[in-house]
């Protein structure tokens, strides 16, 4: 049914006033003509038109063409202005379930042939699609912050109440253990914060021009014990290039490809190469296996995504790594990417602008 006010009303009117309006125009014109033609050239009119004004049969003819184009005009108007009303009316109404917090609420059209009225309900969809999925992201990230956050807290509340109810004695031991606790909050934090400004658009660098793979290089030969201790043999190839970039970042980077490779890769070669043209900077490391499925490779660089969640949380990872290297490498205006190696590992590439 047509809503009484609004906006089809005021199409209705609008319609039918014009078409009124033309009509008038029309007849009034005829009229005059007939009128200067029988004084000017009677000749130029019908022999049967010898009188003005019109007679009543006229007058009736003109109400009756008026009347039927004014009902057409508004069986026009109540028509067109449907067509219209529809998609605003169901995006109106889904704007108020979404207010109410009904997040499956999505806008409707019959008509297609309304771009401008379809791009609104495309363009709210998409919307209310996006909050949807940000929310549930908002959950899941609670929900695993909690997680990664309760392991850590409970032993250092557990050793603490020990210590103080006198259960352990005080030790070298016992205050290195805590202190590797508080020093996983501490980088948990940081890597929360990090991905914080990532998506706020806040994450400031501090460019300068640099060879980066002589920094590559030495942070590989700074964490090279630890990856020979997870039996992995660095093989680094990295040819001398000038890149414009955040040195501590890029550094960050790396440490947390290398990192995430000591902890899922299995021993064996750990392949770290580089390349420049002049105009970006290409990185790639590759291990030996397991590999990750193609599935979770689309999604590896998500924040808490895991290619095995059990063997990932018994070797100590927050899930945040590689989502760190996207937020920082996105800042820099790059990409990264995560692909099946050549014997059967895992490949993670990253590419930057040499110049900012």
């Amino acid at each position: 049914m047509m809503d009484r006010s609004g906006l089809s009303r005021q199409l209705v009117l609008s319609m039918s006033a014009m078409a009124l309006s033309v009509m008038l125009l029309l007849h009034v014109s005829f009229y005059m003509f007939y009128a200067v033609a029988m004084k000017l050239n009677p000749s130029l009119v019908s022999p049967s038109v010898d009188s003005w004004p019109p007679t009543t049969s006229e007058w009736i003819l003109i109400a009756t063409i008026t009347l039927l184009g004014l009902a057409l005009a508004v069986h026009t108007a109540i028509r067109f202005s449907r067509r219209i009303i529809q998609p605003l009316n169901s995006v109106t109404e889904s704007v108020r379930r979404l207010a109410r917090g009904d997040l499956d609420a999505r806008a409707h059209t019959e008509d297609r042939s309304l771009g401008e009225a379809s791009a609104l309900v495309e363009d709210f969809n998409s919307m209310a699609e996006r909050l949807q999925r940000m929310t549930g992201e908002l959950v899941t990230w609670n929900a695993a912050i909690a997680h990664e956050l309760r392991t850590p807290v409970t032993i250092l509340r557990g050793r603490l109440q020990g210590l103080a109810e006198g259960v352990f004695q005080p030790d070298e031991a016992l205050f290195r253990s805590l202190l590797t606790q508080v020093e996983g909050l501490s980088r948990l934090i940081e890597d929360l914060r990090v991905l914080s400004l990532a998506d706020s658009g806040h994450l400031s660098l501090r460019t300068e021009t640099i060879d980066l793979s002589e920094e590559i290089r030495a942070t590989v030969q700074l964490v090279e014990p630890d990856l020979r201790a997870a039996r992995l043999v660095a093989a680094v190839q990295l040819p001398s290039c000038q890149v414009e970039c955040d040195v501590a970042r890029m550094r960050q980077v790396v440490i947390a490809l290398l990192e995430n490779a000591r902890r899922y890769a299995q021993p064996g070669a750990l392949r770290i190469e580089a390349g420049c043209d002049g105009e970006e900077f290409t990185l790639g490391v590759e291990d030996d296996g397991p590999g990750i499925p193609d599935d979770v490779a689309a999604h590896i660089f998500e924040a808490f995504v895991r290619g095995d969640d059990s063997r990932a949380r018994h070797s100590g990872g927050s899930g945040l790594g590689l989502a760190i290297v996207r937020a920082i490498v996105h800042a820099h205006g790059g990409r990264v990417g995560c692909a099946m190696g050549a014997r059967g590992g895992t490949r993670f590439t990253l590419s930057i602008p040499c110049h900012q």
